[in-house]
């Protein structure tokens, strides 16, 4: 009898969700998410109140309670936290002074690139020597470098419209700029910020070296600066730069991944994940990167349990932790989804800053990717018109083996990187409207990829 019940509530359900318009839902979760401000005071606590969340940090510890409460309060539910190993580095102080003969000193704005080696106390004073790839690496060669500070001075390319693609055109000298110049002997890097601003920002980043290489210290440099240095060397060949960073790696450390979800009623095996990266760079309070991203999923679940929506799959909203090092967190989520044998549906990110929305991408091709296109009808009253191929994260990548569709939220990202992982990424420079949009988009999308079959 409790087993024909259960059947008989389960078709009610069902019943009851295909019978709404979905018209009138996407109208009624905009409405909500317009009219209430939970995402932004949300934001507002974790820009303010744990600002440089970097994992393995005590902001970052801060944020995971916070965000865990906030999945509690917004009516998942489940709420859990998840073990994530994450590195643990550490930034100290840092200074670089510039020293001319014809111009006096200067003070640049840098910062020290995540996974960075540090200087002594005395710090590294040589010469310095510009270049704008790794080419000219080769064709300088080791007798012109060897000691010497390499500077990377290769600016984004504005013309691009795609400001991801000019990111991607410039971003592997702060990457691997630290690597490459070790090869020929350099004895530290200074980068030009990864950024389409000119302004006083540094921009950090991670970088990386190989198990055969000497680590050397790397920092990032304004643009202003950037442009500054590169008019000095100029009028001065011979400038020195005195470099001083104290930056430390520690012991790896135990961090969490912040897991909320809502059951669903017809296939509670099959897994919607919705999340963004709940750490941040230490020198900034990470509002569009990606504080914001974080709320948009936790007003996912508000947002149903407002409304009385009641999805078919259970439905996730995932604060991964360790992005911006090393993805553990991501990592460990589908590590141990694996392990439990779980079904992961799709899974969508939210890591491009919280713009006004413009679409969703699709890692998706054909019939599939026809059939998602087709969703785009349903968002034309809000003015949310891209739905196009790609899509995805490095959070929610490694779900991919799993066979869940890879959906990346897109925001208008024309000044996501005059913001991101600088000290310039803050609560202020988010509008409330923005991030309501783009939470209500997220919302509908999951709601009608539930409702049908993708």
């Amino acid at each position: 009898m409790q087993k024909i019940l259960t059947y008989l509530v389960l078709i009610l359900l069902s019943a009851g969700s295909l019978s709404q318009e979905p018209e009138k839902v996407i109208a009624s979760i905009f409405e909500e998410s317009l009219t209430d401000t939970t995402a932004y005071n949300h934001l507002r606590y974790l820009c303010k109140n744990t600002s440089g969340r970097l994992a393995g940090s005590s902001a970052s510890l801060k944020a995971i309670e916070y965000t865990r409460q906030a999945l509690i309060d917004a009516g998942s539910d489940t709420v859990w936290l998840q073990k994530v190993i994450v590195p643990h580095w550490v930034r100290g102080f840092e200074e670089c002074r510039i020293f001319s003969s014809e111009m006096g000193e200067y003070d640049l704005s840098v910062s020290t690139l995540g996974l960075s080696t540090g200087t002594d106390l005395e710090g590294i004073k040589a010469e310095i020597i510009e270049v704008h790839d790794f080419n000219k690496l080769k064709d300088l060669g080791r007798n012109r470098i060897e000691g010497k500070i390499v500077f990377f001075n290769r600016p984004v390319d504005n013309r691009l419209i795609n400001t991801f693609a000019g990111y991607g055109g410039a971003v592997n000298q702060r990457i691997s700029g630290a690597a490459e110049a070790s090869r020929y002997g350099a004895a530290a890097v200074i980068v030009r910020s990864v950024t389409q601003s000119l302004h006083d920002f540094p921009h950090t980043g991670t970088t990386h070296y190989p198990d055969d290489i000497k680590k050397i210290p790397a920092v990032a440099v304004s643009t202003v600066d950037a442009d500054l240095l590169s008019c000095w060397l100029k009028k001065d060949p011979t400038l020195t730069v005195r470099l001083l960073t104290t930056c430390k790696t520690l012991p790896d450390t135990t961090s969490f991944n912040v897991i909320g979800e809502i059951r669903g009623y017809l296939k509670p095996e099959e897994y919607i994940t919705v999340g963004g990266h709940l750490d941040s760079w230490d020198i900034t309070e990470g509002a569009h990167d990606d504080a914001g991203g974080c709320v948009q999923a936790i007003e996912m679940i508000r947002i149903y349990r407002s409304l009385g929506i009641k999805p078919k799959r259970t439905i996730r909203a995932v604060m991964f932790m360790n992005e911006e090092i090393s993805t553990t967190g991501g990592k460990t989520y589908a590590e141990e989804a694996f392990r439990k044998g779980e079904k992961h549906y799709a899974a969508l990110e939210s890591d491009r800053g919280v713009m006004s929305p413009r679409g969703f991408g699709f890692d998706a091709s054909g019939p599939r990717l026809e059939k998602l296109q087709s969703l785009a009808k349903y968002f034309v009253p809000f003015n949310i018109r891209d739905f196009d191929p790609g899509g995805g994260g490095s959070d929610i990548a490694p779900l991919k083996p799993l066979g869940a569709l890879q959906i990346g939220y897109i925001p208008d990202v024309q000044r996501y990187f005059f913001y991101h992982h600088s000290a310039n990424d803050t609560f202020e420079q988010v509008n409330i409207r923005e991030l309501q949009l783009g939470s209500a988009a997220i919302a509908s999308l999951i709601y009608l990829i539930d409702l049908n079959d993708y």
